[in-house]
This record gives C-alpha cells, sequence and structure tokens, in this order.
C-alpha cells in the first residue's frame, strides 16, 4: 500500500505484520555472520535470537527522551571478565537516574549468563540497559508502569592494542559531575567529541575540566606516566569509574615492587603538566590500553609506544585472559 502525498515520494504502508516480518528478514538475509547473535528483552520476556526481532518499543522513554543507563562486560574466551564490578556500577547508576529494576541484582546477573551462553559467542561484549520502559511520549516517566531490562551480545574481534594514537582537546563541553559520574545513554557530547577528533585527524579527545584539570576521553579514562616514573590517573570525583581504571590501579603497584614504576596514585592533574608526560594511555575495557603518542600535535614524551604503558597493558591483558576467578566467569555454553 502506497500513500501520496502529492510529492515524488510514496510512504509504504505495511498494512499487516507478517509483510513487515518479511522485509526484516530480508535485511539480516544477505548477512553471512550475524554480529548480534543473541538479545534479551524483560518487553518480550525472554532472549531472541532472531536480529530482526532485536527492537525495542518507541515509547520506551529512553528512546525518546534519554531516560536510561548501560553497561558493558567483556567476553573473553568463554569467560565474563569483571561481571559483578560492572553490574554493580550499572545499579549505581540507575539509582542516580531515578529507575528502578524490574528484577533483583541476582536475577539480572543470570540473565546476563544466560544470554551470553544461548549467543554462543565467545569473544565480544554484553552490553546491558535499564529504562523506565515504554509507556508514552511525555517527559515525566510516571505514564510507564514497568521499567525495562535490555541486553545484548555483540560478536566483536578485539585484541590488545599495541600501536600508538593521536588525540585533541576536546572544545566540546563536558557533563557536570552529576551527569559524568552515571553512564547514561545521553552520549551527545561524546559523540560530538569523537567526531571532532575524528575532523582534525586524531582518533579521539582529552577532556579538560573548567579549573584546568584532567578529567577523561569521550568513552575511556586517561592515565599518564610521569617523568619520575609515577602512574597518575585523574582522580574519579567528576567523571566515570572507569572499572578497567580501577583494576589497573590495582595490578599497577606489582610494577613497584619490582621497581618499574616509582608510585601509583590518583590526583587532580593540570593539562600543562600533563602534557609534559613520559607516557599517556587511554584505560578502557577493550583496549584495555590505548597508547597516546601525540596530543594537540604535540608528541608525548619521544613521540612512540612507552615500554611502561606496554609493561600496564601486559599486566591488565593477562588479567582478562588467566586472571583470577573473582575477576573471570567462565560460561557453560550447551
Amino acid at each position: 500500500m502506497e500513500v501520496d502525498s502529492g510529492s515524488e515520494f510514496k510512504a509504504h504502508v505495511f498494512t499487516s505484520s507478517s509483510e513487515l516480518l518479511e522485509k526484516l528478514h530480508e535485511k539480516w538475509s544477505a548477512v553471512k555472520k550475524k554480529p548480534y547473535p543473541a538479545m534479551y528483552s524483560s518487553v518480550f520476556g525472554g532472549i531472541i535470537l532472531d536480529p530482526a526481532m532485536m527492537v525495542i518499543p518507541i515509547d520506551d522513554h529512553m528512546v525518546h527522551r534519554g531516560h536510561g543507563v548501560f553497561d558493558t562486560a567483556i567476553i573473553l574466551d568463554g569467560y565474563l571478565y569483571e561481571l559483578d564490578v560492572h553490574l554493580d556500577r550499572f545499579l549505581r547508576s540507575a539509582a542516580k537516574a531515578r529507575i528502578s529494576s524490574p528484577f533483583p541484582q541476582s536475577t539480572l546477573r543470570s540473565i546476563l549468563i544466560q544470554l551470553t551462553a544461548a549467543s554462543q559467542c565467545t569473544k565480544g561484549t554484553l552490553r546491558y540497559w535499564l529504562s523506565p520502559g515504554p509507556g508514552d511520549f511525555l517527559l515525566s516517566p510516571s505514564g510507564c508502569p514497568t521499567s525495562a531490562f535490555y541486553a545484548v551480545v555483540i560478536d566483536e574481534d578485539f585484541s590488545q592494542c599495541k600501536g600508538g594514537v593521536k588525540v585533541i582537546t576536546s572544545t566540546i563541553p563536558m557533563k557536570s559531575p552529576q551527569f559524568a559520574t552515571m553512564k547514561s545513554v545521553n552520549y551527545l557530547p561524546n559523540v560530538l567529541s569523537k567526531m571532532e577528533a575524528e575532523d582534525q585527524g586524531a582518533f579521539a579527545s582529552i577532556w579538560v575540566d573548567d579549573e584546568g584539570y584532567i578529567a577523561e576521553g569521550p568513552n575511556v579514562n586517561v592515565a599518564f606516566i610521569s617523568q619520575d616514573k609515577e602512574l597518575i590517573l585523574p582522580s574519579f570525583d567528576k567523571i566515570l569509574s572507569g572499572c578497567t581504571a580501577k583494576r589497573l590501579l590495582q595490578l599497577a603497584p606489582k610494577l613497584v615492587e619490582k621497581g618499574i614504576l616509582k608510585d601509583v596514585k590518583t590526583a587532580n592533574l593540570a593539562a600543562e603538566e600533563a602534557k609534559r608526560s613520559a607516557e599517556m594511555m587511554y584505560v578502557g575495557s577493550t583496549l584495555p590500553l590505548l597508547p597516546i603518542i601525540e596530543w594537540d600535535r604535540q608528541p608525548i614524551g619521544d613521540g612512540k609506544v612507552g615500554g611502561l604503558t606496554m609493561a600496564l597493558s601486559d599486566l591488565v591483558w593477562e588479567d582478562m585472559v588467566a586472571g583470577p576467578e573473582m575477576q573471570r566467569l567462565r560460561v557453560s555454553y550447551s
């Protein structure tokens, strides 16, 4: 069925669900490997394996008002890395956003493990969201009767980053601490910051706060090696508390014990002081550390990937691959 509005373009009207479903399947029929092998939706009440059906309602408050939170866990060699740490942060974000969960934490955890198993994916990412749920298109979520939980497994190949990248100082205003410290779906500043960097031939950007202190990257933390061989991460009071960054702070003292590093700390670090660092890196889940060799067209240190950066990266990567059971949860695939 076509609707003629007097213009050359005619919008098709789907008159049946079967016709629409056929169209949705048409999109995925040519895709050899599904990038999203499984999704969970509390709205549907189960796990979905058909990518054509991996949808959320348009009247979900997260969709039209940006009222939602999310988090991610890594799937590596059939293990979920730091699931509980990420899940704890997920629920802290939800509390800050005044979103209640439709399930207790133990049930959320069980759903995520079952979803990973159903996906048959042994390497990728597990991403999940909480929202007030569908209901209406008003500003207040009071018309949303039940909150919603969504999760998807993303089949994604990643490896330890070893090459260096260039960054810029972002001119996009960063979020206020109230919003920066929760992992909400409102990522417009982050997206614009990333695009700004790409427009200038850089990989990504660095946010500097109003006081001139280093904050974070668009979706990662940032860390520095001082000329005195100190590992310094910006304090987390105004930025997102990165799970991988916190794990790095737990592992890095091993290099202090070996005499490779002098100290490990968090601190307020002025941008100009940071630019004089010997080494610099992004810190994030799938990296786990990404060397930064140039900032605002000026080299960091000697402009090469630093040895201490890679030593720290090795520590975290080894933890991801063969760390203790409390960090890695084995998934039982059927």
